[in-house]
């Protein structure tokens, strides 16, 4: 198996354990999400697990097109996404549960049976099967984390989190596009890993800036958890402020 498929099978199990067993209130409790209670985040893993499944099989636009038939155009992906949850909030916990795993199990199948160096469709355009396995991992990583929060849960993070940390320093050129502007120029990460190696991120050429810190920290201001400016990352160079800003590992 690909090292980031079985990361994300890992991930994947480490949320399996957070959920099995909850009782009503687990499910309804709010989770890190502003809105969006446990059952709601676990929903729309499973409706975005069903996307990618899609992606993978070539069939992304009719998945797209039967998901949001009758309902109105989102202005983002965010938008979007909760729509969906919106459009489906309320089915028994059990029932959410059954679809995620049962998505989830698909969706690794998936991967394992797929050149990962094939070109797939997803949201942020194309891309290939393995990034798009990693942008799974970013996203199962992240709202696992929400939902553990919604049940107060402490979770430590692990190793797994270099590919989401190398999805975010590869990604950067498309998180400043989306916001308009350009990189100055090469851009070097150094990170702590949670096994406490550093994890180094660079090109062949020379940096112009270089953000340096917790890479368990590095993921959650990527995935928007975190505000850059009031985390311990540091960065230097000519977009030091921009990176801490714009990095992301999500559409």
């Amino acid at each position: 198996m690909d090292r980031v498929v079985a990361a994300l099978e890992d991930q994947q199990v480490e949320l399996t354990h957070l959920v099995a067993g909850l009782d009503e209130a687990g499910w309804q409790a709010p989770s890190r999400c502003e809105g969006w209670s446990v059952a709601d985040v676990l929903l729309h893993l499973a409706q975005t697990n069903e996307m990618a499944l899609a992606s993978l099989e070539h069939r992304l636009p009719a998945f797209l097109d039967a998901a949001y038939a009758g309902l109105p155009p989102g202005s983002s992906v965010d938008e979007g996404a909760a729509l969906l949850v919106d459009r489906e909030r309320g089915a028994p916990p059990a029932e959410v549960l059954a679809r995620w795993q049962g998505g989830a199990a698909a969706l690794l199948a998936a991967f394992e049976a797929a050149d990962l160096r094939e070109r797939v469709t997803w949201v942020a355009g194309d891309l290939t099967a393995r990034t798009l396995a990693t942008t799974r991992l970013a996203e199962t990583w992240i709202h696992t984390g929400d939902i553990a929060a919604g049940l107060g849960v402490e979770l430590v993070p692990t190793d797994r989190l270099w590919h989401v940390a190398r999805l975010a320093w590869r990604t950067l050129p498309y998180a400043f596009a989306q916001a308009g502007r350009a990189l100055s120029g090469p851009v070097r990460f150094e990170l702590r890993a949670p096994s406490g190696d550093t994890w180094v991120f660079s090109g062949d050429d020379e940096p112009l800036t270089t953000l340096s810190g917790d890479a368990a920290e590095l993921c959650l201001v990527a995935g928007r958890r975190l505000v850059g400016a009031e985390s311990r990352l540091r960065a230097e160079g000519p977009d030091a402020d921009a990176v801490l800003d714009l990095v992301r590992t999500f559409a």
